[in-house]
């Protein structure tokens, strides 16, 4: 904690503003936190550890919604615990974002007419650090608005000095271990970017193609194969048929001619065809496909790559030159002209890849690559979550990690990039290959023959590091040994096959088996308010900036928290934050209506024999909200514990207590001083409770209310176990009674503010002390002298007479009320003629017929609601 944080704030006002702006008090309030070191973490400390590492953000990313909502539920978890006295880490930092940060700048350098060989490898990778430097991090300045509460004097970056040496020394150790490996296999390429990318940067999608049956061989020995991408056929080295398919036993060790070249194919027998699929034969392209590639391998043929890393056809003088999809065409109308084409279905929607960062369709492509070899790490990675070691939260996630982690292929690490960790190989000039450690010179220089592999490593590589790298590893740090391995992992579902797969797979094998964190929280993606994906191209994207701008950013945090259901996608729409917005409104509202009547904090509560049941009530609900709201943190169910904290504190603590409070305070007195000082108590634990959700507001209101430093380091609220059965079920009374009257004012069209005269048999009941608040809620005069009793409602076991001959013109209302019965009671007889005509059944659609119930239902409560209003009505 900074030397700030040790002097004590200025007293705040007594009073507060009459309306909360958001605006005027975020941005201060966010950097006085900072200030006072709040959020950073002592690894000296002998406190508890509560560590969370911020999935990173890419270097060239902003705040969108979907950092919005992750962020402010980490942040949420390490206020709580901030709170609860645990050392809390919320580890911050960023992602260097290999391919994206690259695109970004050379799209910079574009427009001014150079590409990066222009520059070449060293200038160009110092014109990124130059980007970053300038324009990277955006992102952490809107965290900062977001109020994150992350250890800012700790924020790392994949690519810094510290974390340079953990990939250098983890690379070295792995392929000492023979772990990572050096291999020609099939990857995913982008011929854009001119890289292999990993399967997280791969996004699917239907395109609208064609696929085209042709066929292989001549007379007997002639066989029809089918595809959607014609130009790699110049690369099939077989045909691969299944064993048992008696269709084509003839054909299985014969050759075949593979038509445009001049070569001939074998037919294979392989069990990976499913015969029951098109023809049964698939053509076998070794080079260009990965269940290709692994006929291949089976059966020892050759592979043919036919396209160069831009995607440009490279083989057979007719198509040499051509685009992949210009070669596609051409291809297909040769094979038409040789009369070869069996069939041709367009338009053929199937599943294409394409990449992440520039849309371009990617080109499965054999390539000598590096490879980690993941068997054993996987292993212990699902290892570690079968024996308890590590939890997946929400419990049923765990099937998807295992189907992946279970059945993980060998990761290709390296990209053909030169912004990244480069590849720490060496070659020599007699083929020698060095793998150089962090503290290693070279083993010789380029003028002795040597080189460094070009590549560089994959993102995820880097990221796979980032729980136990950001604290210092490989050095055994004081941080390495308070703060790992984390607490808890909080992300989405989306990356767990790769992200987390790899911290677990890299924390278990560089820290001897330790997990990198206890527990794995996921959570879904935001959506809109109809459940659809947000997309600029969809039209419904939207900057959490704007909103925030607009309402708060307590507003988008705890409209976010009350749709986070573990696992689950979250829906968001604008009217929902402007409902938050309400709702930090009605806190401001409450809290200064608590201040201005003299709610206190100070000294010790009152004994409850000297509380009113009112008291008692509102105290024993907050003691059981504070239990609720602990549990509901630890199972991670964001969604429940904000809208028990909105309910407890909208419906009881401002519509119920503080309304009931009025006339005590009116009255003053002894009473008036106890529910000073117990609404003072209520206020305090409410808005620390509220507080890891939506700080801003409850730190405002907070301080001024105690006079204390900061709610961010107030300790969390305790049950303390307080509960009193009696006073709850005396106050549920008489809210059924307020409730009742209410409604029945409401039914007869009496304005809220209208006085009635009234008179009330409470003897005998648990509402008798309570006749004064139930008359200043319920606008109800004393009866008089020619009061009378012209509708009775008994409720709660008392009753309340009101005289209504004053107010409502009881004909007119009956006249009223008795037109509304007749529609309604010919609205049943209708639905029910309709209902019961089995003609009209057999043919109405079922909606239709949905919708007649619906009218049914509807008729039948209005009946019953209007006879009540009768009933209660005096005669005319």
């Amino acid at each position: 904690m900074t030397e700030n944080a040790q002097q004590q704030p200025p007293a705040p006002d007594s009073e507060l503003p009459t309306q909360y702006a958001p605006a005027d008090v975020e941005g201060p309030l966010y950097e006085r936190w900072v200030e006072r070191g709040y959020f950073e973490a002592d690894a000296k400390s002998d406190k508890p550890p509560y560590t969370v590492v911020i999935p990173p953000p890419n270097v060239t990313g902003s705040l969108h919604l979907g950092h919005a909502f992750e962020h402010t539920l980490i942040d949420a978890l390490t206020r709580r615990k901030r709170m609860q006295g645990y050392e809390t880490l919320w580890q911050p930092g960023m992602d260097h974002a290999g391919i994206a940060t690259q695109n970004v700048v050379e799209r910079e350098l574009g427009k001014e007419g150079k590409s990066r060989h222009d520059l070449g490898r060293e200038a160009f990778v110092e014109r990124v650090w130059q980007w970053k430097a300038e324009s990277g991090g955006q992102i952490s300045g809107q965290m900062r608005r977001l109020g994150d509460g992350v250890a800012w004097s700790r924020e790392r970056f994949t690519m810094d000095e510290g974390l340079s040496q953990a990939v250098q020394t983890i690379f070295k150790r792995l392929y000492d271990d023979e772990l990572i490996y050096r291999a020609e296999r099939i990857i995913n390429w982008c011929p854009r970017c001119l890289t292999a990318i990993s399967d997280i940067e791969v996004e699917y999608q239907d395109d609208d193609g064609e696929l085209v049956s042709m066929k292989y061989g001549d007379g007997d020995d002639a066989i029809v194969v089918a595809t959607t991408r014609a130009e790699t056929m110049l690369g099939d080295t077989a045909v691969a048929v299944h064993p048992e398919d008696e269709r084509y036993k003839h054909l299985v060790g014969k050759l075949i001619r593979l038509p445009l070249t001049d070569r001939s194919i074998p037919v294979v027998a392989d069990e990976h065809v499913d015969p029951e699929f098109g023809t049964g034969a698939v053509k076998v392209t070794p080079a260009h496909d990965p269940n290709d590639f692994e006929i291949g391998q089976r059966h020892e043929l050759p592979s043919i790559t036919v396209m160069d890393e831009h995607a440009v056809i490279t083989v057979h003088g007719p198509f040499q030159g051509m685009d992949r999809l210009e070669a596609r065409s051409a291809i297909v109308a040769a094979l038409r002209a040789e009369g070869r084409i069996v069939d041709e279905k367009r338009p053929y929607m199937h599943s294409v890849g394409h990449c992440s960062r520039c849309k371009t369709t990617i080109e499965p492509r054999l390539s000598m690559q590096w490879w980690v070899k993941v068997g054993p790490l996987a292993k212990a990675a699902g290892d570690a979550v079968r024996e308890g070691k590590v939890t997946i939260h929400p419990q049923e996630m765990e099937k998807r990690y295992f189907d992946w982690v279970d059945n993980l292929h060998d990761w290709c690490i390296s990209r053909q990039l030169w912004w990244g960790h480069r590849i720490p190989v060496w070659y020599g000039p007699e083929g020698e290959v060095v793998c150089v450690g962090p503290d290693e010179e070279p083993p010789g220089t380029e003028a002795e023959g040597w080189h460094q592999d070009t590549d560089v490593l994959d993102t995820w590589f880097s990221s796979g590091l980032w729980p136990f790298s950001t604290l210092g590893w490989p050095e055994q740090t004081e941080s390495l040994a308070k703060f790992y391995p984390n607490s808890v992992l909080v992300t989405g579902y989306d990356i767990l096959f790769f992200w987390v797969a790899r911290m677990m797979m890299f924390g278990l094998y560089a820290m001897d088996g330790t997990p990198p964190f206890h527990t794995i929280a996921l959570h879904g993606m935001v959506r809109d308010q109809f459940g659809k994906k947000m997309s600029k191209s969809f039209g419904n994207a939207v900057n959490p900036l704007d909103w925030m701008d607009k309402y708060g950013s307590d507003a988008l945090r705890f409209t976010l928290a009350r749709g986070a259901n573990p696992g689950v996608d979250v829906p968001i729409g604008e009217d929902w934050v402007q409902g938050s917005r309400n709702f930090a409104n009605k806190i401001w509202n409450a809290t200064r209506f608590a201040l201005m009547n003299g709610a206190t904090v100070e000294g010790p509560l009152p004994d409850a024999s000297q509380m009113s049941a009112t008291d008692r009530w509102i105290l024993s609900r907050l003691n059981s909200v504070v239990a609720e709201v602990d549990a509901y943190y630890e199972d991670f169910q964001f969604a429940k514990l904000s809208d028990t904290l909105f309910h407890f504190a909208w419906d009881e603590v401002f519509d119920w207590y503080v309304e009931l409070s009025k006339t005590v305070f009116q009255a003053g007195g002894e009473p008036a001083e106890v529910s000073k000082r117990v609404l003072g108590e209520v206020l305090d634990v409410t808005l620390k409770l509220l507080h890891p959700v939506v700080p801003f507001v409850t730190e405002t209101l907070w301080t001024t209310l105690t006079g204390g430093e900061s709610i961010v380091i107030a300790d969390w609220p305790q049950d303390s176990g307080f509960r009193d059965t009696a006073a709850e079920q005396e106050i549920e009374s008489l809210q059924s009674v307020i409730t009742e009257v209410r409604r029945f004012r409401a039914d007869q069209g009496l304005q809220p503010g209208q006085r009635v005269p009234a008179r009330l048999t409470l003897d005998g009941t648990a509402l008798a002390p309570h006749e004064a608040a139930i008359r200043q809620l319920l606008r109800l005069q004393p009866e008089g002298e020619s009061f009378t009793a012209t509708a009775t409602l008994p409720v709660a076991g008392a009753e309340v007479a009101l005289d209504l001959s004053g107010t409502i013109d009881v004909a007119a209302e009956r006249k009223r009320l008795a037109k509304d019965l007749a529609a309604a009671e010919k609205e049943k007889s209708q639905a029910n003629a309709k209902l019961g005509n089995e003609a009209f059944l057999a043919k109405a659609p079922d909606n239709v017929v949905d919708k007649i119930r619906g009218r049914l239902a509807k008729a039948e409560e209005d009946i019953t609601r209007i006879t009540a209003q009768l009933d209660r009505l005096p005669e005319a």
